[in-house]
């Protein structure tokens, strides 16, 4: 029996690995994609996505991953539930683990993106998408005229607490401990808090997400202490990032300190023939677009890779 060597394995089948998977199939690049949790990633279960070129109304997270889903397998993708424990490599072949097999590729695309770090209080999984949201430029507008809740202290929840006071009416900062965001970060936020646009609650913690009627209404936290309740409309959490490399761990593939994956301008990682697109990446700006802008990009370094290996 004649062994089987894939012409391209894609690690994870979120918007970036699908879109991807369209140009390699076009152009008859043999494609498989293994993916461990949802079809589409985060973009998945995200309820709307509003900011995504070509849909003037928005179009709901689901659809446009089954859109992406539909396109890339309507081409010759190929498109398989697995774990991807570990790729190793062997020269002109890389041997990637899936559920403790060995799968050979003479190329790989690692698109695992990253999942947000959660806060883990009831109410929050529950009401993701609806009401609890880890991305302010996606769902930010959402909320124009509403009052929000904004959990975290670093650069990262500063930086989005002062994006949503584009659209929101005030907006209650939550942070564990104190701010810990850069100087710069903090002057700003102080213009909005003397302007009585965001309240500060150092030293809370937050304990439950409530809402009625399937709508988010209240945050129960602990300030110094103390029970509280925050009357919102919403809450948007940004406690970090976690990339989804943990199975690169014992690879020669190099991580930048967050543990995202560090690429070149033709997205090529540190193993030859092993590519990096979308959020797991370094660098990577998180949003849809263009996560499958990157997909295109990478699909395109693969085939120039796959002609050298045919001339060698």
């Amino acid at each position: 029996m004649e062994e089987i060597v894939h012409d391209v394995v894609m690690v994870g089948a979120g918007p970036s690995a699908l879109a991807a998977a369209i140009y390699t199939t076009r152009e008859n690049v043999e494609t498989v994609l293994y993916e461990k949790g949802v079809i589409g990633g985060l973009a998945a279960i995200t309820d709307k996505v509003d900011n995504y070129p070509g849909f003037p109304d928005g179009i709901e997270g689901l659809t446009l991953a089954g859109h992406l889903e539909k396109q890339a397998e309507r081409f010759g993708a190929k498109i398989e539930f697995g774990d991807v424990s570990a790729i190793r490599d062997e020269g002109d072949i890389k041997i990637v683990t899936v559920d403790g097999a060995d799968v050979k590729a003479k190329t790989v695309l690692i698109a695992t993106g990253s999942d947000y770090n959660k806060i883990g209080v009831p109410g929050e999984q529950e009401y993701y998408g609806r009401g609890v949201h880890y991305c302010a430029t996606c769902d930010g507008a959402f909320y124009r005229e509403k009052k929000l809740v904004v959990i975290g202290g670093g650069n990262s929840a500063v930086q989005e607490a002062l994006f949503l006071t584009r659209f929101t009416t005030h907006i209650d900062l939550l942070v564990r401990s104190t701010i810990k965001a850069s100087e710069v970060l903090q002057h700003e936020l102080q213009k909005f808090v003397d302007e009585g646009k965001i309240t500060i609650h150092l030293n809370t913690t937050t304990e439950e997400i409530i809402a009625v009627d399937n709508k988010v209404t209240t945050v129960k936290a602990i300030k110094d202490g103390e029970s509280i309740d925050i009357a919102t409309d919403g809450v948007f959490v940004f406690v970090g990032l976690k990339p989804n490399t943990a199975f690169l761990k014992d690879s020669s593939i190099e991580l930048d300190e967050q543990g995202l994956i560090k690429t070149d301008v033709h997205l090529s990682t540190t193993m030859p023939g092993v590519f990096a697109s979308g959020d797991v990446r370094s660098g990577a700006t998180m949003q849809i677009a263009s996560a499958v802008g990157e997909g295109a990009t990478a699909a395109l370094s693969i085939r120039e890779y796959l002609d050298g290996l045919k001339v060698i």
